[in-house]
C-alpha cells in the first residue's frame, strides 16, 4: 500500500483538478472556489497527522478511519462523474474547445451529488447493512447423511472497531435466524488485543449450532501490527484471545481436524492457523492439520486467507473439498449488481469475494461481517454466508 500512495495521491489530485472545471463553470464567488481546495488541504494535513502518531495507536487508527471516509467522500463522487468531462472534451477537441456547457456541467455535478449520498450510506449505515449470501453446492462423495447440511459461516469480526451494539446484535441475530447446522468462523475476532472482544463477549456466546462452533485465528489476532511492552505481553494477549474464543463457545482449530458425526457417517472440519502472501505470516501448517485424516474423508477447510487456496491447499496430496476463508473483506468498497462485481481488492487478490472452483475444489470468500479502518462499507456489504452442501 506504502507503494501505491503515490499514485493514490496523483490520482486524487488529478481528478480534484479536473472536476475543478465544473465548478468554475457553475460557480462565480471566489470564496466558494478557495473553499473546494481547502478541503484537500485539511485532508492532506490530517495524512500528515496520521504519519507522526504513534503507530497503532487508538489515536492513529481513529484518525485514519475519519480520514478514509473524508477522502471517500470528496474523491469518489468526482470519479465516477468525470467521463461525463470526458465525453464532452472529446466533442470540444473537433469544434475548437469551446467553453464548457453549462448544462454539462450541471449534469456532472448531480451525478456527483447521487454517488455522494451512496459513499454517504456506506459510511453511516453500511457498517451493520448485513446481507445474507447462499450457496448450495454439489458434491459426488458427500456422505447421505450430511445432504442439505448447512454451514454459517461470518468472518473478520474485527471487534475493535465496533461501537453500536444494537448494529453488532443485528448481525448476531440474523446469524441465528439461518439455524444452520454448524457456525464457522474464519478468522480476525480482534484488531490488535483480545481486551477489544470484553464488552462483546455475551453477544457472542449468544450464537448458536446445534452441531457445534468452530473458529480459526486470522492475521490481525496474533497482535503483530501494534508495538507491545515485551515479548512475554504479546504472547499473553494470544493465549487470552484463545480463552476468548472458548469463552463465546467456538472450538478453536490450530492447525488440527475434527469430526463431525451424523446418523453413523462423518465428514472431516479442518482448521489451519494464519497462513497469507504477500508480506503475511505464514503460520499455517496443513500437512499438520490433515497428519491423521483418512484420503477419503469428506474435508472442509477453515482458512482465513484465501491466498492460502492456490498457495498450499490445492497442491496438497488429499482432497480438500471446500475451503471457507475471508481476509479481504471485499476491500469495503465495490459494485455488485445483477451478478456483476468489481472491487479495487482484485487486483490484489485472484480469489476475493464469493465462490470459485477448480478441479473439484471449492474456495468460499466471505467478504466479512466486521469493518477495518473504514468505519463503514460501500457497496461491499457485511455478510453472513449460508453454504448448503448437497449430493451430486
Amino acid at each position: 500500500m506504502a507503494k501505491r500512495l503515490p499514485l493514490i495521491i496523483l490520482l486524487w489530485l488529478g481528478t480534484d483538478f479536473y472536476f475543478y472545471q465544473v465548478v468554475q463553470t457553475l460557480v462565480s464567488s471566489g470564496t466558494l472556489l478557495w473553499c473546494y481546495w481547502l478541503i484537500d488541504l485539511l485532508l492532506m494535513a490530517g495524512i500528515v497527522a496520521a504519519i507522526f502518531v504513534q503507530r497503532g495507536s487508538r489515536m492513529q487508527q481513529t484518525l485514519i478511519a475519519w480520514l478514509m471516509g473524508l477522502m471517500l467522500l470528496a474523491f469518489v463522487p468526482r470519479l465516477f462523474s468525470l467521463p461525463v468531462l470526458l465525453v464532452e472534451d472529446i466533442t470540444r477537441l473537433f469544434r475548437g474547445f469551446p467553453p464548457r456547457a453549462f448544462w454539462v456541467s450541471e449534469l456532472t455535478l448531480a451525478i456527483a451529488a447521487i454517488i455522494f449520498l451512496i459513499v454517504l450510506f456506506g459510511i453511516t449505515r453500511g457498517r451493520h447493512f448485513y446481507r445474507v449470501r447462499r450457496e448450495t453446492i454439489l458434491f459426488p462423495d458427500l456422505p447421505e447423511a450430511f445432504d442439505g447440511f448447512t454451514i454459517t459461516q461470518i468472518t473478520d469480526v474485527h471487534s475493535g472497531s465496533f461501537t453500536n451494539a444494537a448494529g453488532v446484535q443485528k448481525g448476531l441475530e440474523l446469524v441465528n435466524a439461518q439455524q444452520s447446522d454448524v457456525i464457522l468462523f474464519t478468522g480476525d475476532l480482534v484488531n490488535n488485543q483480545a481486551s477489544e472482544m470484553d464488552r462483546w463477549i455475551p453477544a457472542f456466546a449468544g450464537l448458536k449450532a446445534p452441531m457445534g462452533k468452530f473458529s480459526v485465528l486470522g492475521n490481525h489476532d496474533y497482535g503483530d501490527y501494534i508495538q507491545w511492552e515485551s515479548p512475554k505481553a504479546k504472547s499473553t494477549n494470544l493465549a487470552r484471545l484463545k480463552e476468548v474464543h472458548s469463552e463465546i463457545g467456538f472450538r478453536l482449530l490450530l492447525d488440527e481436524a475434527i469430526t463431525l458425526q451424523k446418523n453413523g457417517q462423518s465428514i472431516t472440519l479442518l482448521g489451519v492457523e494464519n497462513w497469507g502472501k504477500g508480506g503475511f505470516h505464514q503460520y499455517g501448517d496443513l500437512k499438520k492439520a490433515a497428519a491423521h485424516v483418512p484420503d477419503e474423508a469428506f474435508k472442509i477447510l477453515m482458512s482465513h486467507d484465501p491466498s492460502h487456496w492456490e498457495g498450499v491447499t490445492l497442491d496438497h496430496h488429499q482432497h480438500i473439498h471446500l475451503t471457507l476463508s475471508g481476509h479481504t473483506h471485499g476491500m469495503q468498497f465495490g459494485i455488485e449488481l445483477f451478478g456483476f462485481k468489481w472491487s479495487p481488492i482484485k487486483y490484489v487478490y485472484k480469489q476475493w469475494a464469493g465462490l470459485y472452483r477448480r478441479e473439484g475444489r471449492f474456495l468460499y470468500v466471505n467478504r466479512g461481517f466486521g469493518f477495518l479502518g473504514l468505519k463503514g462499507r460501500i457497496g461491499m456489504w457485511p455478510e453472513v454466508a449460508v453454504i448448503t452442501l448437497k449430493q451430486k
